[in-house]
């Protein structure tokens, strides 16, 4: 398999040439088309997936069918959930779904196991990534737990529109990206209308006046 992928990851790139041989002769690019479940609750790893292209989120299911997004992987990243049912050989606790096509390579579970005991560069490649997003999933709980909605609603609008001017999402999914009640954001979703500061359509948001976000946004760094 062509090599050219480890540059696209920073700390692969400085691998021991030994063991980057066999990183890439192992390891396999894999497709995945848009809208299929990646990965779920309690079934195990078989690989590491690196995102070459496309973006996965990751979200947690209740019992009770309540969705909270927990994260999203983006070309260039990896996993952390993976990482972890990898390292501890566990199930996954969520599932993982494909936002758009994605392209990634799979480094499967062994030679997984085998470049973690053997390559200090491969260790700390994943565990710096692993350190990473356990600290943004820690600073989700704190939002959770002690940031006002709004605030929250009008970072994750910005965050979403990603330079289209537009969100394709319902208030269900809205509600599921902030892990709160779907009454919660309309009736927020309402406020922000009567601001002028959006729109809004089935299954949809247009950011009419975005700097009425910003301004509220950025009271989360006051």
């Amino acid at each position: 398999m062509n090599a050219d992928w480890i540059e696209q990851f920073p700390g692969l790139s400085r691998l021991e040439p030994a063991i980057r041989d066999v990183l890439t002769r192992k390891s396999a690019v894999v497709t995945v088309r848009e809208g299929s479940v990646i990965f779920g609750p309690g079934k195990s790893p078989e690989n590491l997936l690196l995102l070459l292209e496309g973006r996965v989120r990751v979200q947690q299911v209740s019992e009770a069918g309540r969705e909270i997004v927990l994260y999203r992987v983006e070309a260039g990243q990896s996993c952390v959930l993976t990482t972890a049912c990898l390292l501890a050989h566990e199930g996954y606790s969520a599932e993982g779904i494909a936002e758009t096509d994605v392209r990634a390579v799979a480094i499967p579970r062994t030679v997984f196991d085998d470049l973690i005991a053997q390559s200090v560069t491969f260790r700390t490649f994943i565990f710096t990534a692993y350190s990473k997003r356990i600290t943004d999933l820690f600073q989700i709980i704190e939002d959770i737990a002690f940031q006002r909605v709004d605030i929250r609603l009008a970072q994750k609008l910005l965050d979403l529109e990603r330079g289209t001017g537009q969100i394709k999402a319902t208030h269900q999914q809205l509600a599921a990206e902030l892990g709160t009640a779907r009454e919660v954001i309309s009736r927020q979703l309402g406020e922000f209308q009567r601001r002028g500061w959006i729109k809004q359509s089935r299954g949809s948001v247009e950011l009419v006046e975005p700097d009425g976000l910003e301004r509220l946004a950025a009271l989360d760094a006051a």
